[in-house]
């Protein structure tokens, strides 16, 4: 049953006046032995969590982790990945290397676009992953009060804990895969921690 406000109409008034409003909606009489009009409530979705994943320019390794991330959380409710760079071209697709690897693991990116990582983006995230501590840095000195949401990708790596993802720009597509196993073998820790967020 929809939550209703009950907005009371005293029976002391005008006959007239209370009859007018029985031709806008339903009437209900409370305990009190006030007329009351039941109004609907629209039920408020679910809030969704934002994770934000930040490289420097929102081409290579930013979108690989939206696209793995956002695969692996696919089959669940309440959840919303993007990413963004501290240095990016704005509109840009992503490179050709990261579309090729993400498209084999069945995580392609539709209508994909560089991102500038700007303040809204940082306030609505829940959480931000950054791919270097260098990313990291950036975000401290530009966005300090969300000092609390910034994570290194690395530190949910249980083989290279606490290591950067390195920048495959320019260089050939083993450098492209060597980013995607890097995401999935943080992938498990950063699930968990994500999972275990407190509601917002």
């Amino acid at each position: 049953m929809a939550a209703v406000l009950l907005m009371r109409f005293i029976l002391s008034k005008e006959k007239s006046d209370i009859f007018s409003h029985f031709r806008s909606g339903t009437y209900v009489l409370d305990l009190d032995g006030a007329l009351g009009y039941a109004m609907p409530v629209p039920k408020q979705e679910n809030e969704r969590k934002l994770l934000l994943f930040v490289c420097t320019g929102n081409t290579c390794r930013s979108p690989m982790a939206q696209g793995l991330v956002a695969k692996a959380l696919a089959d669940e409710d309440g959840w919303e990945v993007m990413s963004a760079g501290v240095a990016a071209s704005v509109g840009s697709c992503e490179s050709r290397h990261t579309a090729e690897v993400l498209l084999e693991r069945g995580a392609a990116l539709q209508g994909f676009r560089s991102r500038q990582v700007n303040e809204s983006m940082m306030e609505q995230a829940s959480v931000v992953f950054c791919m270097t501590q260098g990313h990291r840095d950036v975000l401290l000195e530009d966005f300090p009060d969300c000092a609390d949401k910034c994570n290194l990708v690395g530190d949910f790596s249980a083989k290279h804990p606490g290591s950067n993802v390195p920048d495959p720009f320019g260089m050939g597509r083993k450098s492209y895969e060597q980013v995607a196993i890097a995401i999935e073998e943080a992938m498990p820790g950063l699930l968990r921690f994500v999972k275990a967020l407190p509601a917002d």
